[in-house]
């Protein structure tokens, strides 16, 4: 079965890893998806990846946006999604390929995105589940953010993981901010949601849409700090009581 989604663009954000995104594209024309347009927005890659780019986009007509050099995260996504021109935008990283399962469940996401024009952005991926959420239908759930509620990871109510989203996005939410590393960026995004009322869902099966795919050869690029990972109980401790704070502060007061 074909699905053409022409009112949306695939967005794909790469560096140095045009192997794992050659695996991308070719995972969705496998599962017959093509969309209205594809832009990959790529951030300073060495010579020899932009030359397989410029290769992929002689098969997969995609448009190419480049930098001299890298300008991280931030500026990545911002002069991507300058370059979009349909109304959705389907975020993906390089390092993501598409399941058999994701064609049926992103036309529903579609689809209630076009019935409810308060909607800003349908989550198909997650490390964890997000803790607030009401059924919403078709396997999705609607999140909520109680401001009394404990759980401090209800502040990724956004998220840099595959998403469905408008492509005003950045008109609503502001442009991701530049110069700063990738975990801060998301961060940074995920208080400007929450600030400016975003409103989204989340695919209940977090990890049955896409599979994230990091091999030896061209493995993540994206490092956090020992202390953020830690599994001291000591320090998870602390650590928690820190995030409870200094979220509600970026929240409500800064």
């Amino acid at each position: 079965m074909e699905y053409s989604f022409s009112d949306v663009t695939l967005l794909v954000t790469h560096y140095n890893r045009s192997h794992s995104l050659e695996h991308l594209l070719n995972s969705f024309q496998k599962l017959q998806v093509s969309f209205g347009g594809i832009v990959i927005s790529d951030d300073g890659s060495k010579p020899e990846h932009l030359s397989k780019l410029r290769q992929l986009q002689k098969e997969f007509a995609f448009d190419l946006i480049t930098t001299e050099k890298n300008k991280g995260l931030g500026n990545n996504i911002n002069k991507g999604q300058d370059a979009v021109k349909t109304p959705y935008t389907l975020y993906v990283q390089e390092d993501f390929e598409p399941t058999d399962k994701f064609p049926d469940r992103f036309a529903d996401a579609l689809r209630f995105m076009n019935q409810d024009d308060a909607l800003d952005i349908v989550r198909f991926y997650a490390y964890i589940p997000y803790p607030y959420m009401r059924p919403k239908g078709q396997g999705f759930s609607e999140m909520i953010f109680p401001a009394w509620a404990t759980n401090y990871k209800k502040i990724y109510y956004y998220s840099d993981h595959p998403h469905l989203r408008r492509s005003n996005f950045l008109e609503k939410f502001g442009r991701y901010p530049e110069g700063m590393k990738g975990d801060k960026t998301e961060y940074e995004m995920c208080i400007s949601f929450l600030k400016n009322k975003g409103k989204g869902l989340f695919y209940n099966d977090f990890q049955s849409l896409f599979i994230q795919k990091n091999s030896e050869a061209e493995p993540s690029t994206m490092t956090r700090s020992s202390i953020s990972q830690s599994e001291n109980p000591v320090i998870s401790l602390v650590r928690d009581i820190y995030r409870q704070l200094k979220y509600n502060y970026d929240i409500y007061i800064r």
